[in-house]
């Protein structure tokens, strides 16, 4: 027992006969590491960018949000009203009404014949 661990701190299983297998499993694995740190690393960095995505449609979405609320304040009738005082232009006192134009039917070709 005490050999086999003296053997391998010594690294003699890279120098032996058969070492190109171990070298070929060795090489298998370092290649397999490098693989896996560059998928973590690609991995980490599409994170890093959901992040950034994500604070930034919230802060478009706040923006939005107070435009619109900037906008309804604007087309109020009360704040439209004061800024034409100021061209001479005052709401009339006197209610709009609502027009109606009746369309007139045409008769159909039976009523027309029987007429």
């Amino acid at each position: 027992m005490k050999g086999s661990v003296y053997n391998i701190l010594k690294a003699k299983f890279l120098v032996n006969e058969d070492a190109t297998k171990n070298w070929r499993f060795i090489l298998f694995i370092v290649v397999l590491a490098i693989v896996m740190i560059a998928n973590t690393n690609r991995y980490e960095q599409k994170i890093f960018q959901i992040a950034d995505l994500t604070d930034k449609v919230k802060e478009l979405r706040s923006e939005f949000v107070d435009r619109r609320s900037e906008l309804m304040k604007l087309k109020m009738e009360s704040t439209v009203s004061e800024k034409m005082k100021y061209r001479g232009i005052i709401s009339s006192p006197v209610p709009p009404q609502k027009i109606q134009v009746k369309k007139i039917q045409e008769k159909s070709f039976l009523k027309k014949i029987w007429q």
